[in-house]
């Protein structure tokens, strides 16, 4: 009996195979998405907790190595973290309020500057960013003086939410031996290896992402700040703290907090200073990009630069500026995922589970 034809070629099947996929795929995403957007106060100190212990695992790790129970250890390493963020915030929070006025004037300047040399037309567009943000910050005051009650709500909501991030932070390090076994129990019949694997790449994706961020991020604060005071360009500690902050946004907080500095050195130090700053700034980024980044997040998933600009605007449009900054651990995270998947479904077949030694535990 003649077999019957198919009305389709094998190439239309396996095309409108994959587009199912895909359009199953995207449609939990955006169910996935949809449902951290609704209950982001109980996602945001989850994710941010997350972090937290990925940054501070190591630390509890070494403290259980020597004798210390991990109950005692977790909270040690939970009272070092509200410190040294404490501290770096104030010192932060300090140099940039400190030398906040001269910064925003000498942006001011540069304005002119620009508008004088480049033939801009009627400069009010560049020389007033300055005054225009004060007016926004004046009416945001005024706003929030009228509205004292919805501002209470807001600073409520943030320390509710550290609080409870780092509370959960606490029980994510003490109990992060559990995870072995939480991740089989939950985990479908006989794919509990599978998950396991997986949460253990995910998680240290992001452990080398903000052990490595941090890392790079004080080095290139403390060469730039080095570089800015050699040159005597004003306000060097207030740049050097905004280069610190902007180092968790890959890419563009580089951008952003390099170009405030040349614009500072362009308005108080003249052509030339600016021009040396913008040397301070390019020989910085290439002992990031060369020596700092290879040395130090060798072990962290590679992303293409393409891909961490389109995690930085997605993380943008869903949750704003927290949204960014957790945009590439989240996407460092899912690649780890997407790592352990290929190279266990491989076509020559899973590779061993661990072979440097025995598994961390992870949260």
């Amino acid at each position: 009996m003649e077999k019957p034809q198919a009305l389709l070629p094998e190439g239309a099947r396996r095309t409108a195979a994959w587009c199912v996929v895909v359009l199953l795929v995207t449609g939990v995403a955006a169910i996935a998405v949809w449902l951290c957007i609704v209950f982001k106060a109980v996602v945001t100190p989850v994710l941010l907790a997350l972090l937290g212990t990925a940054l501070l695992g190591p630390v509890h790790r070494r403290l259980i190595r020597v004798g210390v129970r991990r109950s005692i250890a977790a909270g040690l390493t939970c009272v070092a973290l509200v410190a040294v963020v404490g501290g770096a915030g104030y010192i932060v929070v300090s140099a940039l309020i400190n030398t906040g006025d001269q910064i925003v004037a000498s942006l001011k300047q540069a304005g002119h500057w620009v508008a004088d040399h480049l033939g801009a037309a009627g400069g009010d567009g560049v020389t007033n960013i300055a005054d225009n943000a004060k007016q926004l910050l004046s009416r945001f005051g005024a706003g929030a003086a009228s509205g004292l009650l919805e501002g209470l709500s807001v600073l409520g909501s943030l320390i509710a939410t550290s609080v409870l991030a780092l509370l959960l932070t606490f029980f994510f390090l003490k109990d992060s031996d559990r995870a072995a076994d939480l991740a089989h129990s939950l985990a479908p019949r006989g794919t509990g290896d599978t998950v396991e694997a997986m949460a253990r790449r995910a998680f240290e994706a992001v452990e080398g992402f903000m052990r490595g961020t941090t890392i790079i991020a004080f080095i290139d604060a403390i060469c730039i700040t080095a570089g800015l005071l050699i040159l005597r360009v004003p306000g060097a500690v207030g740049l050097g703290a905004l280069v610190f902050i902007g180092a968790y946004i890959p890419y563009l907080g580089a951008f952003v907090s390099g170009a405030v500095a040349v614009l500072v050195a362009l308005a108080d130090r003249g052509f030339g200073i600016a021009l040396w700053t913008v040397g301070v700034v390019l020989a910085v980024q290439q002992l990031e990009g060369h020596i700092l980044q290879p040395a130090i997040q060798s072990r962290t998933v590679q992303m293409h630069p393409a891909m961490i600009m389109i995690a930085l605007t997605a993380g943008a449009s869903v949750a704003g500026l927290v949204g960014m900054l957790l945009a590439v651990p989240v996407a460092a995270a899912g690649f780890g995922v997407l790592g352990e998947l290929r190279r266990r479904y491989a076509p020559n077949g899973p590779a061993p589970a661990n072979p440097a030694g025995p598994p961390r535990p992870a949260p």
